[in-house]
């Protein structure tokens, strides 16, 4: 992090922002005399502030009246024409705080880091100290913006089922870090998370399974215990609300052709009726690529039209998710109904067949306004000059390629590759990691994670919106386990994301590792039970529950 001669050191600030110096002159003291100048469109803001740092620090933080010592939130037109409606600067001395943004995104993502530098209890929810009246700011001029539009987080709900006070927690983490992006996936074969008004069996039955395999699916321990849950749709309203006051966008995944079981399970003519008996399907209990895939018919056409529009009735944003990942193909090459869609269609096979399932969404979407985001998988199949409808976009997840290709026929970009970014994955060798899936991705690793890879030129590389960490859930059975696998490594992803760093190896890790020092103390503050540096604490390790390790340093692929 740059830093200039002046009265004191800079704090150990995360994600590192672009320019920051101290400035001449003595530090602010925040007390009960300090007041919110709040100008006109920083009001949301000025909320966000009393909400949480007054609740932390217990002071008042009341509308400027004229009288006191004052934190200036305003909106800077000038700055956004610079660095865009999420750059921020903060300049704070002796008499004041001020903080500008190009747009309320930015002044937001300045008020994050004036919370950061009030240290870490300025992170809990009620003061520890009753008895504190001050805070020190240190006098210091901050400049910033992101790298990427697009900094994201995939949680899956649909493996295990997050509760929505967890979902509303994480989205507070991903504010605290500066990224913009909650993806829900929202189905599976495990289980159908949405309330659906015109399907209500969609949740009676698809959200709920019998039994839940323990680790890997080779593992032979299970837990007897049902599980389940959804989110109705004011849940969805509340979530998406409580995340566009952060600035935080909720791209809903509802995930087809495959991954469907949960679906099929509540309405058995969604499957491949011709080939097997889809009423005895139930929600599936364990983990790995189903064969139970949706039918290629007008009914299953309709059908998630119908879910469609009220997804997208519940989320305002432009991208919806619809998978399209992983879809076995044998139970089309078997059902005569499929074959009969393929021949009608005049497809070349299975794979055509599922581009073709997939366009169709594609298209849909688009009249509505909306775009399609889907797994590298739909680049697959299609037309070799046109395999993806305008304005579709494609998360890059089997590695680099698929984003590359992506890319280079004029699509937007979303890198997630596995190999790198899968926060699932282990977090360091030896048998005391729970349930150890993958590569070893270590925090440098994810430090030195770099979302534009060297083949794109210029202008291809225009085209990566950003990039995403993914959280599956198939071992993590609550909370506390996917603040295992999340942090710390998220802070890293997140500077990773927003910061302007150097090359992969150039990268100071030691400098960042000595930062987060500092960021320990925030994640205690905010209650994260994320993996000590050390290691795992006794209680978030899970011995004798099989997982899935891959030797090696993964491939760039």
């Amino acid at each position: 992090m740059p830093q200039q001669p002046g009265t004191g050191p800079i704090p150990d600030l995360i994600p590192a922002p672009l320019r920051a110096a101290p400035t001449p002159g003595e530090s602010y003291v925040l007390d009960e005399d300090s007041r919110i100048d709040a100008r006109p469109g920083t009001e949301r803001v000025a909320r966000w502030l009393r909400a949480t740092v007054g609740a932390a620090t217990g002071l008042p933080l009341a509308p400027n009246t004229g009288d006191g010592n004052h934190i200036v939130l305003e909106l800077d037109p000038g700055l956004g024409e610079r660095l865009g409606p999420e750059g921020y600067r903060i300049v704070i001395d002796g008499l004041a705080v001020v903080v500008q943004g190009g747009g309320e995104p930015g002044l937001f993502w300045g008020a994050q880091m004036l919370r950061q530098l009030l240290g870490p209890d300025a992170f809990r929810r009620a003061p520890i100290d009753p008895d504190r009246r001050a805070w020190t700011l240190p006098a210091l001029a901050v400049e910033d913006a992101p790298r990427f539009a697009w900094r994201g987080l995939m949680l899956d709900v649909a493996r295990h089922f997050l509760p929505k006070d967890g979902v509303l927690a994480y989205i507070d983490l991903l504010a605290a870090h500066k990224l913009n992006v909650l993806h829900l996936h929202l189905t599976d074969d495990q289980g159908w998370r949405l309330e659906i008004r015109r399907y209500p069996e969609l949740t009676a039955t698809g959200a709920w399974r019998t039994r839940t395999k323990l680790g890997h699916r080779a593992s032979p321990l299970w837990d007897e215990r049902p599980h389940g849950g959804y989110y109705t749709q004011d849940d969805i309203r509340e979530i998406v609300a409580y995340a566009a006051e952060r600035h935080i966008t909720v791209v809903p995944e509802i995930d087809i052709p495959g991954h469907s079981q949960a679906a099929i399970a509540a309405y058995p003519e969604l499957g491949n009726t011709d080939v097997i008996d889809t009423a005895s399907l139930g929600v599936w209990t364990t983990w790995g690529i189903n064969p139970n895939v949706l039918s290629p018919t007008d009914t299953t056409l309709r059908f998630f039209e119908n879910v469609l529009e009220e997804v997208l009735e519940l989320f305002p944003g432009r991208f919806v998710h619809l998978g399209g990942d992983e879809c076995p193909k044998e139970q089309w090459r078997a059902s005569p109904a499929a074959q009969d869609r393929i021949r009608e269609l005049g497809l070349a096979g299975e794979d055509e067949l599922q581009s073709w399932f997939i366009r169709h969404f594609g298209h849909w979407l688009g009249a509505r306004g909306r775009r399609l985001i889907g797994w590298d998988e739909i680049l697959e199949g299609g037309a070799p000059d046109a395999p993806l409808p305008d304005g579709a976009a494609v998360s890059s997840w089997r590695g680099y390629a698929g984003g590359i290709t992506a890319a280079r026929a004029g699509h937007d970009v979303v890198m997630c590759p596995q190999q790198q970014v899968y926060l699932d994955h282990r977090q360091a060798p030896g048998e005391d990691e729970p349930v150890p899936i993958g590569y070893v991705r270590t925090l440098e690793d994810v430090y030195r994670f770099e979302p534009v890879p060297p083949q794109l030129t210029a202008a291809e590389a225009e085209r990566v919106l950003g990039a995403q960490a993914n959280v599956w859930t198939e071992v993590m059975e609550d909370r506390r386990r996917v603040d295992y696998q999340t942090f710390p490594r998220l802070a890293a992803f997140a500077e990773a994301v927003w910061s302007a760093l150097p090359p992969p190896p150039e990268r100071d890790f030691a400098e960042f590792e000595g930062r987060m020092e500092a960021h320990y103390a925030r994640l205690d503050a905010l209650g994260v039970s994320y993996r000590p540096p050390s290691g795992p604490r006794p209680w978030q390790r899970r011995p004798g529950l099989l997982g899935r390790p891959i030797e090696g340093s993964p491939p760039i692929v």
